[in-house]
């Protein structure tokens, strides 16, 4: 009976950079408004899948789709004025 041994290094070596940056969570940080809108406009989406949508339903995805457009707006805006460099004359 042979016995089976790895020949090769691991295809992922350990590292201690596993863990995300700052500018990562920064990154992370700004966007969640637009994640967690998000995620309200799918709980409401999927709570419609085996029912017909009521009159409550709809309204509770057009609010839910509103939050994520206000949402995605406000992340570009804040995205376009920090990017945005020289001085106001």
């Amino acid at each position: 009976m042979k016995s089976i041994a790895a020949l090769q290094n691991l295809v992922t070596p350990w590292s201690d950079g596993l863990e995300p940056s700052d500018a990562e969570l920064d990154a992370i940080e700004q966007e969640l408004p637009l994640i967690l809108a998000e995620r309200d406009l799918l709980d409401a989406q999927i709570m419609t899948l085996d029912r017909t949508p009521t009159e409550v339903d709809a309204r509770r995805i057009r609010r839910a789709r509103n939050r994520v457009l206000a949402a995605r707006r406000d992340l570009a805006n804040h995205t376009a004025g920090s990017t945005v460099s020289g001085d106001a004359a």
